[in-house]
C-alpha cells in the first residue's frame, strides 16, 4: 500500500537510515539524499516494495542544497513528508575550529533545513496536507561549551520547527522537533558513547521510531528517552550558569576533538 512520498536527508546511514527503513515498512515511496552513493544504493536494494529513488548531493554547500530541490523537483513528485535529517557536529575549541568547517556546519544543520522547507512548503498549503520533521538534538535547549557551534544550531532548529508548527497548523501541515541525546551512530562521539552511562545511549531505530510517532501523532516536540526527558525537565529548574558549568566539565572529561557527521 503506497501512502506517499517522503524525502529524508542524511538517509546513508544511522538515524537517517533508519528513518528510511521504517517509512519503507510502512509503506511509504521514498527520496534518500547523503553524499554516498554506495551506502544509499545498498539500503535502497534491501527494500521491496517501494519506489526509492537516490539524490546524491552535499548539503553543506549551497549547491548540493540546490542539486536536490532541483532533482526532486525534476521528478515530479508530490512530497508529502520531509525528513531533514543530515546533520554535523564541530566539537573541541573554538578558536582551533576551520572556517570551512564553521561554514559547512552552519549550512547543513540550519541552511538546508531552512531552504529545503521553504521551497516544499508552499505546495504542501495548497494541497492542505503535510509533514515535517526536523531532527534536533537534546543540545537545542542549553549552550554546550564543549558543543557550542552543533548546540546552538540545534538550538535554531529547536526554535524554528517550533514556530512553522504554530504557523502551519491551521493549513494542515504538521511540524515536529525529534531531540535525541546521545545515539549509537557513526556520528556520535566515541569517547562520550564509551563513556556514558548505558541507559542515556539509544539505537538509531529506537529513536527513528520514536520520530516517526510522534510526526503520526502531530506532536510538536518528542525527546527521545525517559532519560533524557527526566534530565531536561531537572535542567529547568536550574540557573543557566550552572548549566553552562556542567557543560565545562564535560568537555574536559571526554576531551572532545573531532569534526564528525551524518
Amino acid at each position: 500500500m503506497e501512502r506517499g512520498t517522503v524525502l529524508i536527508t542524511g538517509a546513508s546511514s544511522g538515524i537517517g537510515a533508519a528513518f528510511a527503513r521504517l517509512f519503507a515498512q510502512e509503506g511509504f515511496n521514498l527520496i534518500l539524499t547523503a553524499r554516498s552513493e554506495d551506502k544509499l544504493k545498498s539500503l535502497s536494494e534491501s527494500f521491496d516494495g517501494v519506489e526509492t529513488d537516490l539524490v546524491i548531493a552535499d548539503l553543506s554547500e549551497s549547491q548540493g542544497i540546490n542539486k536536490l530541490i532541483r532533482e526532486v523537483d525534476n521528478k515530479g513528485t508530490s512530497i508529502e513528508i520531509i525528513v531533514n535529517n543530515a546533520g554535523m557536529t564541530t566539537e573541541g575549541p573554538f578558536h582551533e575550529s576551520k572556517e570551512q568547517d564553521i561554514d559547512k556546519i552552519i549550512t547543513l544543520n540550519m541552511t538546508a533545513t531552512v531552504k529545503i522547507i521553504h521551497h516544499f512548503i508552499e505546495a504542501m498549503k495548497k494541497r492542505g496536507t503535510g509533514r515535517i520533521l526536523n531532527v534536533g538534538s537534546v543540545a537545542g535547549f542549553h549552550p554546550l561549551p564543549s558543543m557550542d557551534i552543533y548546540a546552538a544550531t540545534k538550538a535554531f532548529v529547536l526554535s524554528f520547527t517550533e514556530s512553522l508548527a504554530e504557523n502551519y497548523r491551521s493549513d494542515g501541515i504538521f511540524v515536529t522537533a525529534l531531540c535525541p541525546g546521545i545515539t549509537n551512530t557513526q556520528m556520535a562521539e566515541t569517547n562520550l558513547v564509551e563513556l556514558a552511562p548505558e541507559f542515556l545511549i539509544l539505537e538509531p531505530d529506537e529513536v527513528a521510531r520514536e520520530g516517526y510517532d510522534a510526526l503520526m501523532n502531530r506532536e510538536v516536540l518528542r525527546i527521545p528517552g525517559t532519560a533524557n526527558r527526566i534530565a531536561l525537565e531537572l535542567a529547568k529548574h536550574q540557573p543557566r550558569s550552572v548549566i553552562r558549568g556542567l557543560g565545562r566539565i564535560s568537555s574536559k572529561l571526554f576531551g572532545m576533538q573531532k569534526t564528525s557527521r551524518n
